[in-house]
């Protein structure tokens, strides 16, 4: 991770989730319910979740609602649900997130429709915060397909500096309903209080990461985001409350929820 920068209030801000993530007979999340609230999905791309059918459902879902369809490309682990890392190559990761792009976007033609942003999935996602290498991978591979998508990251990951080195528009992302470490990465899910229980928790983190800039951690220390996009994960059994409360909250507070520009 690189150092945080001075972050500043945010008078309006995306809320995404992850979409799409069922496979064959079997159903994930709340994507129905969550689509009233959020302004961006990231679909699975067939790696770690989703398959020809699931795409297609989710993309014309997506389009329906009028939110912004993103691509949710993965590490080749569907019985870890690509949540496992690998030691995978670059230039396998380059292969890897090109051939979901292009499966997704695919579908995203066929619905008249638009692709408009990437973000990696689970281990994929931390890894590319860490490895220049691997982030370097992802973005050539997006930068090939449409060098106009913007990058979802985690605020101060070198994800978001190689978008920025290939001049494509970078969108630091927090999370609401995770916890943070002290050198603001998330708390990994295998520790206790990972995942975030209480949905007034949730949005008071929302809140206090859009309006004041920072987080706090379970040890009370603060740390400064920048929060263009707000991750809300949709497989939790609160994922719509959350939504809901974090949507409402939001825009009660006077900040426009919109995709990013």
């Amino acid at each position: 991770m690189i150092s945080n920068a001075e972050a500043s209030f945010q008078s309006k801000v995306d809320l995404n989730c992850d979409f799409g993530e069922g496979y064959g007979i079997y159903t994930f999340g709340q994507d129905e319910k969550l689509l009233q609230y959020v302004t961006s999905v990231n679909i699975a791309c067939g790696f770690h979740a989703g398959d020809p059918k699931a795409i297609r459902q989710a993309v014309a879902s997506a389009a329906e609602a009028g939110v912004a369809i993103g691509a949710h490309p993965g590490l080749p682990d569907r019985l870890g649900f690509g949540r496992r890392e690998m030691a995978v190559e670059p230039d396998d990761v380059y292969d890897d997130t090109l051939y979901q792009i292009g499966a997704l976007g695919a579908f995203v033609r066929a619905a008249g429709t638009e692709l408009r942003h990437l973000k990696p999935h689970g281990a994929l996602y931390h890894m590319a915060g860490r490895s220049e290498a691997i982030a370097d991978a992802i973005i050539r591979a997006a930068k090939a397909y449409d060098p106009k998508l913007r990058i979802y990251g985690q605020h101060g990951s070198l994800l978001l500096r190689a978008a920025e080195l290939h001049g494509l528009r970078a969108v630091s992302e927090v999370f609401a309903d995770r916890t943070y470490m002290a050198d603001g990465t998330l708390t990994p899910r295998i520790l206790p209080g990972a995942m975030i229980q209480s949905r007034n928790a949730a949005l008071d983190q929302a809140l206090r990461m859009v309006i004041q800039g920072v987080v706090l951690t379970p040890s009370g220390d603060v740390t400064a985001v920048q929060a263009d996009t707000i991750c809300l994960h949709g497989d939790g059994p609160h994922a719509a409350s959350f939504a809901a409360a974090i949507h409402d909250g939001l825009t009660g507070a006077g900040i426009r929820l919109e995709r990013p520009e």
